[in-house]
């Protein structure tokens, strides 16, 4: 399991952008179950919607993402040197609503890998219903190239 300390020594995301709280799973390169509790103190649910809070879904989308980069650099030599970009969405669903009080459980997979570049599958479940599901692409850089 990879804590919240972990998590940001791992990627450089914080408050109120760091979207994944726990990792309860990780096969490096291959595979990440990560968690995501909302709450309803999400800055975003101020404005979506008033009302009626609902979890934007490219915010999903980037959960997933922040997840998938926590598994690229898990047990990489010089991770503290390098950045995961999100380079691309394709096949992006958003099956369900998500609300506050909702836990997200994010399943990651590496479908292709080259040193630099990796493709994801990624699925979102909110009670083990599917609430989005999409493939991201990343890309490794050397931190001093940001």
């Amino acid at each position: 399991m990879i804590d919240i300390r972990h998590i940001m020594q791992a990627i450089p995301h914080r408050y109120p952008f760091l979207l994944i709280d726990r990792v309860i799973n990780v096969e490096p390169g291959k595979r990440i179950v990560a968690l995501k509790n909302v709450t309803f103190n999400e800055p975003f649910f101020q404005g979506h919607f008033p009302g009626q809070p609902i979890m934007p879904g490219v915010l999903i989308v980037e959960a997933m993402a922040q997840a998938a980069a926590v598994m690229m650099l898990k047990d990489m030599p010089d991770a503290d040197e390098k950045l995961v970009f999100f380079t691309g969405i394709d096949k992006a669903r958003f099956r369900r609503t998500v609300v506050p009080g909702d836990q997200l459980r994010m399943t990651i997979e590496c479908i292709k890998s080259r040193p630099t570049f990796c493709k994801f599958r990624g699925v979102a479940e909110v009670e083990g219903t599917k609430a989005a599901e999409a493939e991201m692409m990343s890309a490794l850089v050397n931190r001093s190239e940001e």
